[in-house]
């Protein structure tokens, strides 16, 4: 029996869905910062860091209002003022990727992870690239980075799962699901463990039609 196509069960869940609009998960800064970079904000003074985060925000705000040439000029901004901020090549990176420039969005994470080797949020968002080309080894590789860096990174693990549900692993793809309620269960993020238990449900039913 023919699996149903994971990208079209998992659309309303996860930020990549192949042939469909791209949606990227904009970040908090806490989500982003590692300890290293955490460390290059806090030597920033006063005033640089107010206009960090004004940048950020303004950034965000026209992703969100879909002003996607301004967001990358501002981005490019960001850039120039705070060269070593690896941040600025990840959010660089997911304007790049709004504006179907996967190429570019590959290179812009690739530098925010050249700044940040443990960026793990860059190599799920390469990842996310690649699977929106159909290069799932190369998702896989890169999800399977992001989740060395953080075993719990339940966003990664589940792009993972849509990825090896469309190689044809089904099993594995379930597993890793069911991992990915548990890491939501642990964190007490119970809407998106009941919506993927559901999902899973529906996943497991396709995959084995005697399953009720």
């Amino acid at each position: 029996m023919l699996a149903k196509p994971f990208s079209l069960i998992f659309a309303s869940m996860f930020s990549f869905a192949v042939g469909n609009v791209i949606s990227i998960t904009l970040p908090s800064l806490s989500a982003v910062a590692s300890i290293n970079q955490v460390e290059k904000i806090a030597r920033l003074s006063e005033s640089q860091q107010q206009e960090r985060l004004f940048l950020i925000q303004t950034v965000n705000q026209l992703l969100r209002d879909r002003n996607l040439s301004t967001a990358e000029e501002q981005s490019r901004l960001f850039i120039k003022k705070f060269p070593q901020d690896a941040f600025g090549y990840f959010q660089l990176g997911n304007v790049l990727f709004r504006q179907d420039k996967p190429t570019e969005a590959i290179a812009a994470y690739q530098q925010a992870i050249k700044l940040n080797s443990r960026y793990a949020l860059a190599y799920n968002a390469t990842g996310e690239v690649y699977a929106s080309q159909y290069r799932w080894q190369e998702a896989t590789d890169a999800f399977n980075q992001a989740l060395k860096i953080n075993p719990e990174y339940a966003q990664a693990l589940a792009n993972l799962a849509q990825v090896q549900w469309e190689q044809g692993k089904q099993q594995e793809a379930i597993a890793s699901l069911e991992k990915v309620i548990s890491i939501y269960k642990s964190q007490n993020q119970l809407d998106k463990a009941q919506r993927l238990e559901r999902i899973l449900r529906d996943l497991k039913r396709t995959d084995d039609p005697s399953v009720s």
